[in-house]
């Protein structure tokens, strides 16, 4: 299967703190990657680097075959931030709009995107009125706008009901299908299931990359929460507190 993403010996700090240690995975082309692991592992930091904004100190991210961050990747890369990255005193509308304009693209597939996210109804107000949830909603319209090869989200259904949670991956499925690379971080495992690949996460260290049916069989479980908790173990990392108490990934 042709790679998307080629992570190789990915070094980053932070000041001095180190954040990633030598982390190298690839990301197949046409998938969906969950990215996994409690807050502060580094999931946000390696999607950094993937888009190609993260200063690292050694390594190398290759995406679509060019080093990440190289100018004619841009237009071939959609990102949603945790935090809402479009403008509070324009309409949902008129911001997906404004950025199908920025890739040449016309009315019609900026309305589609509204649509897509489930914000149709929502169209016509201004963003800094809307709910937290309807505002990531209206920064992944405009992420998914152009329909980019490559589709690196963080934290996208955080705060969603279930209901929209089950249609925005269902959106996920869909843009894989028609040949786009997801890369989805979470720290919901029950999350993990729908996703093609797992990249587990802990203190900058890769610990899994698998299917999840191949995770849970190497930890010997059907449970991911403990397939995760069984992996860190074996690595010899301190397991987290109150484990199986939620379905989030322990931190």
């Amino acid at each position: 299967m042709t790679s998307a993403i080629e992570v190789a010996d990915l070094v980053v700090h932070r000041g001095a703190r180190p954040v990633l240690h030598g982390l190298s995975c690839t990301i197949p082309e046409g998938s969906v990657t969950g990215l996994l692991g409690p807050s502060g592992s580094g999931k946000t930091t390696l999607m950094r680097a993937i888009v190609g904004v993260q200063v690292v100190r050694s390594g190398t991210v290759t995406v679509l075959g060019r080093p990440a961050g190289d100018a004619k990747l841009r237009s071939q890369i959609g990102y949603l931030t945790q935090a809402p990255s479009v403008y509070a005193d324009l309409t949902v509308r008129e911001n997906a709009r404004y950025f199908a304009a920025l890739y040449g693209l016309g009315q019609s597939e900026a309305d589609a995107a509204v649509r897509d996210v489930g914000l149709e109804q929502a169209g016509s107000q201004l963003v800094g009125n809307l709910s937290g949830g309807q505002r990531s909603r209206a920064s992944l319209a405009c992420a998914i706008v152009s329909k980019p090869k490559v589709l690196v989200l963080d934290e996208p259904t955080v705060g969603q009901d279930p209901v929209l949670r089950d249609e925005l991956w269902a959106q996920f499925r869909g843009l894989a299908e028609n040949g786009s690379t997801l890369v989805v971080s979470s720290h919901v495992m029950d999350e993990a299931n729908r996703c093609d690949r797992l990249l587990l996460i802990r203190e900058g260290s890769l610990i899994a990359d698998d299917t999840p049916a191949a995770v849970k069989a190497s930890a010997g479980t059907d449970d991911l929460d403990q397939a995760f908790l069984t992996l860190i173990r074996r690595q010899g990392v301190p397991a987290p507190r109150a484990a199986g108490e939620t379905s989030e990934v322990p931190s």
